[in-house]
């Protein structure tokens, strides 16, 4: 974004005069506006009305007493380009358009709504085909329909790809008060990583939510997002559509394994952002982040009345991640010897109801829970809604014993009902007035605790944000080759993946080479037009003589004559047998058109697709990275060493995926795939047995070196 485009944003987002342009819709959206406080000038352009909405309304831009500096537009679609040709000559700031019919229609959709871009030049342009902004900060709304949100001094941003969920937002009742609501529309000239890098400075914002479907530019949310978290500012996310890539012009496992929806999940994990999968989950969230703030881990000291809502929420939270370590023996006396003797001391903690309403002596008890170094509480309490207010005092008088313990322990609190519905408002506002966190439903409001808890542990762990920033991706050549098994291999050793000892002979020299390397060996037919050599019958293992290399090689020979009679019979590679492994793992990169740099860990050999146990990660990616998605992989059970056997050499085999992911980004420019299944993680070191590697043709992108 150029910075006259950024100060005409600045402009629509701080409007001291709103011009509405159209008809009844443009009036619906002055009367939002009227309705909302909004306290600058505000007119209509319209030719046949003389008002709009109590509005002056002149009958063209041209009239306008001064350049407007934002739009509502809600005009048919045929005289949108000239419309917004005509604010561009007045110096408009930026333009809401609400009016459709442009890409969501198609090519011809596509072409008009280029020529509406260009028309735009550098104003700030939203939409078309949005429902447009709800600005609380300013009461300004470039809105047409009924909301139900309230003036406020700083808030969440909402930024939704949706148009009508946005007006659901403003009419939760949640206690959640939005500073601003953006519908993206179709993006024509602002998308959602536009609005996330602006609002990210505005200082009214504490929070941003996301509904997306779709990201235009990758790396730029990257960038907006790692900045968002150097602020301070957490970005939530509720991703839409997850249904996988459809069929990959690939010749290796990776793009199976690797759907667009968990390439979605990786970059939300790299770069600190909350996924969430429902929208009730999200205005939890913003309200836990926004509210009560970031645990520093998951850590949680868990607060009940109840035995049964302990059971509850330890049940709940566990496959959240969160953990409820018990009290130590020192906190255990002094907790053991505040509570009636009917209770016992343990995490999650019931309190019992001889306690319920008693500020003084549950403080007591909640301050010597917290001094254990919990990363943040939760307590569970259902209100009784509606009821009178002598009916509430125990309910408030919990609540005011846990406010003062968080408040003491400086760590961040919540107060949870197992059903939504159970917290009244009243009793939500002054929980948040005290800086506790008022969330609805058990299970949302665990996982918004844990989603706030992984983001304090992603931000803990991030020691140099600028080292997460992802490259630019390079755009596929026409022509790709696939390299010999050969030619990979020795690409891979020379920086630093272990192969097997090997050497690239015709078939009546195998059985020396063999005798030279010592035997056990294997044998393999070299060509590249057999990527998977399995299938053909080109590879024999386990030859321990001269006359089983010479009998593998004219089997070969006959199966692969059979399977393919176009491949050449020439080049063997002849290596020396691997050991047996602790386990086999799939090392897969890619170059994906929007992502860049994918990397997939998984299970390797034969069982990589039926066991689909696999772990992606972007490139560039931290050493610390790559151990943490190792950890998630089941096949990490026997690279620890399971019931007895010997454990991998953990070591080694993050250096060899480093190195692999180095390689990777070294050779970027030219790098289509590289598919190593299995590399073999042994006792002592790892091997690189299988490598597939897809290459660009030398002359491609050399514009991105």
């Amino acid at each position: 974004m150029n910075d006259k485009r950024r100060a005409n944003l600045e402009r629509l987002f701080a409007p001291k005069s709103i011009a509405f342009i159209g008809g009844s819709s443009a009036a619906s959206a002055v009367e939002q506006c009227v309705r909302g406080g909004f306290d600058g000038e505000m007119w209509g352009v319209n030719p046949r009305r003389t008002e709009l909405a109590g509005q002056p309304c002149f009958a063209s831009v041209a009239e306008l007493p001064e350049p407007p500096d934002a739009v509502f537009l809600a005009v048919p679609s045929e005289f949108a380009v000239q419309t917004v040709s005509d604010l561009r000559e007045r110096d408009c700031g930026g333009i809401v358009s609400f009016t459709a019919g442009f890409g969501e229609l198609g090519e011809e959709g596509h072409r008009l709504e280029k020529q509406l871009m260009v028309a735009a030049g550098d104003m700030a342009f939203v939409g078309p085909n949005c429902s447009g902004i709800l600005n609380y900060v300013r009461d300004a709304a470039l809105w047409p329909f009924y909301h139900t949100g309230r003036s406020v001094e700083k808030g969440p941003a909402f930024i939704t790809q949706s148009g009508m969920l946005g007006n659901t937002a403003t009419m939760n009742d949640r206690s959640l008060d939005f500073a601003y609501i953006i519908s993206a529309g179709n993006q024509g000239m602002l998308g959602v990583e536009d609005f996330l890098d602006y609002l990210i400075d505005d200082p009214c914002v504490t929070a941003i939510g996301l509904y997306i479907e779709g990201l235009r530019d990758v790396k730029r949310f990257a960038d907006a997002a790692l900045r968002a978290m150097t602020a301070g500012i957490p970005i939530i996310a509720q991703k839409a559509g997850t249904s996988e890539i459809g069929a990959q012009l690939t010749v290796s496992h990776t793009g199976s394994l690797s759907g667009t929806d968990t390439l979605y999940q990786a970059l939300f994990d790299r770069v600190g952002v909350i996924r969430v999968d429902s929208t009730v989950q999200m205005m939890e969230t913003l309200k836990m982040v926004t509210v009560a703030g970031i645990p520093a881990g998951n850590r949680i000291a868990a607060l009940t009345c109840s035995g049964g809502d302990s059971t509850m929420l330890a049940d709940a939270g566990e496959p959240l991640g969160l953990t409820f370590p018990q009290p130590t023996e020192t906190a255990a006396q002094v907790i053991s010897a505040l509570l009636p003797p009917i209770a016992t001391v343990a995490n999650p903690l019931d309190y019992t109801t001889p306690l319920w309403g008693f500020e003084e002596p549950l403080t007591k008890v909640f301050t010597a829970m917290f001094g254990d170094h919990y990363d943040a509480a939760v307590m569970v309490q259902d209100y009784p809604v509606p009821a009178s207010p002598e009916t509430y005092a125990p309910y408030d008088a919990d609540a005011r014993a846990f406010m003062t313990a968080t408040r003491d322990a400086g760590i961040p609190g919540v107060v949870c009902s197992i059903l939504p519905e159970d917290i009244d408002g009243k009793t939500r506002r002054t929980l948040m007035d005290g800086h506790v966190a008022p969330l609805q439903g058990i299970n949302d409001a665990l996982n918004a605790v844990a989603g706030a808890a992984r983001l304090g542990v992603r931000r803990a762990a991030i020691v140099d944000p600028g080292a997460l920033a992802l490259l630019e991706p390079v755009p596929a050549g026409e022509a790709t080759s696939v390299l010999s098994e050969w030619e990979g291999k020795q690409s891979l050793k020379a920086s630093g993946v272990p192969v097997p000892d090997g050497r690239l002979v015709g078939g009546v020299d195998a059985a020396a080479a063999a005798t030279e390397i010592g035997f056990p060996v294997v044998v393999k037919l070299v060509s590249e037009k057999l990527p998977h050599k399995t299938e053909a019958g080109a590879v024999k293992v386990n030859l321990r003589d001269e006359q089983a290399v010479e009998n593998a090689i004219a089997a070969i020979t006959e199966s692969v004559t059979r399977y393919d009679p176009s491949v050449a019979i020439r080049d063997f590679l002849v290596e020396k047998m691997a050991s047996a492994p602790v386990a086999e793992l799939l090392i897969g990169i890619r170059q994906d058109a929007t992502f860049g740099l994918v990397m997939v860990l998984g299970s390797g050999g034969v069982l990589v697709e039926l066991v689909r146990d696999s772990a992606t990660l972007l490139l560039p990616a931290s050493r610390a990275d790559i151990e943490a998605a190792l950890a998630t992989l089941r096949v990490s059970t026997l690279l620890n060493g399971f019931r007895g056997q010997a454990a991998a050499d953990r070591e080694a085999l993050i250096d060899a995926i480093e190195a692999m992911a180095q390689y990777a980004v070294d050779n970027r420019v030219t790098l289509v795939e590289l598919d190593v299944n299995p590399l073999m993680a042994l006792e002592n070191g790892v091997v690189a047995v299988d490598v597939l590697l897809r290459v660009m043709s030398p002359d491609a992108n050399r514009s991105h070196q």
